[in-house]
């Protein structure tokens, strides 16, 4: 979906909506539906966002993420249920929406013939700013997002990253409450990813509510002070990053030894234990266990117990990938876990 303008009274930091202050939610949806033919996109949802937070939402392709995005935003009306953005109904006020939110889509939407400064000048004339308030605008946000030194330059000579910083540049010119960022950084190369990352801590950091879908993981993982997964038009679960890998197996303690005769005696001491696992050819075994200092302490209590040594070990714990496989059932039964490595 391609960033939106909605040429609305922005916001400009005055009285905030009824239900946007501190500790109140930014965004709720209750039942959501949303339904093309016989296909039903959303079935059903449920979200609570409090405000000044980053939520992120996950999915595989055709979820419905971008779906949400656009009833939230107001583009599209739902089929049933309510919603709620910054303290203003989506079907009966969506004006009061419009004016408290920005929406950057996943294809940065710049006029490549205009400048930079002409792009964020006409989102500023969109908004009714004026033209000295636009002008003051527009040089802020260049500043701030660091594309001043070529304010002069044509969008199209951008690089994917200036074009993205220059995107979401032209989401703030109204000063948003609430942002949609709908896959921000789809295209974006590993350094441009991380600098947008900075970019949304720190507009958080100053007050506003992020909801971010994404396709990569480890951005909702850095980002996100919580995630749903929505799969088949449902969430099937929500929570912080280690509430939603607590709730998948696989961590486990791997010890290596040098000695044959030491990994054999290490085996011999955890003889019932459940999903213990041996490589004989790399002298390792697989203990299970999430790896905090209690199991830790009694796992090496065992091994003392038994004059056995280990040359080194590290904890194996699942991360956003196995949450995302287990609960979508991509890749089917079975599939191997990406596990992180924390090397002690």
């Amino acid at each position: 979906m391609p960033s939106s303008v909605m040429p609305t009274t922005p916001h400009n930091g005055g009285p905030q909506s009824p239900g946007a202050g501190a500790g109140a939610d930014a965004i709720s949806a209750v039942g959501l539906r949303k339904s093309y033919g016989d296909k039903t996109v959303l079935d059903g949802i449920d979200l609570r966002i409090p405000a000044g937070s980053v939520f992120a939402l996950l999915g595989p392709n055709g979820a419905g993420k971008t779906t949400t995005v656009q009833i939230l935003s107001t583009l599209i009306a739902a089929d049933g249920g309510q919603a709620q953005v910054a303290g203003h109904d989506v079907a009966t006020s969506p004006a009061g929406v419009r004016a408290a939110i920005g929406v950057t889509g996943q294809f940065a939407a710049l006029d490549d013939l205009l400048t930079a400064e002409e792009n964020l000048l006409l989102v500023a004339d969109l908004l009714r700013l004026g033209k000295r308030e636009g002008r003051k605008r527009a040089k802020e946000l260049l500043e701030r997002f660091d594309i001043a030194d070529v304010a002069g330059n044509r969008a199209a000579t951008f690089s994917g990253g200036m074009r993205r910083r220059l995107d979401i540049a032209m989401t703030l010119v109204g000063d948003p409450q609430v942002i949609f960022l709908d896959e921000p950084t789809t295209g974006l190369d590993p350094r441009s990813r991380r600098t947008m990352w900075e970019t949304v801590r720190s507009l958080v950091a100053g007050g506003v509510t992020i909801f971010l879908t994404t396709q990569y993981l480890e951005e909702a993982d850095q980002l996100a002070d919580r995630i749903a997964v929505l799969d088949g038009g449902r969430i099937v679960a929500e929570g912080t990053s280690e509430e939603l890998k607590a709730q998948i197996p696989g961590s486990h303690v791997r010890l290596r030894f040098n000695e044959t005769d030491e990994y054999e005696r290490a085996a011999a001491a955890f003889p019932g234990a459940v999903g213990a696992l041996r490589d004989d050819e790399e002298l390792t075994l697989r203990i299970a266990g999430d790896g905090d200092l209690a199991a830790l302490r009694t796992l090496f209590d065992r091994l003392d117990a038994a004059g056995v040594r280990a040359a080194d070990f590290s904890v194996h714990t699942p991360d956003l990938d196995d949450v995302f496989l287990a609960l979508t059932g991509d890749g089917g039964t079975g599939a191997a876990l990406h596990v992180k490595e924390t090397q002690r």
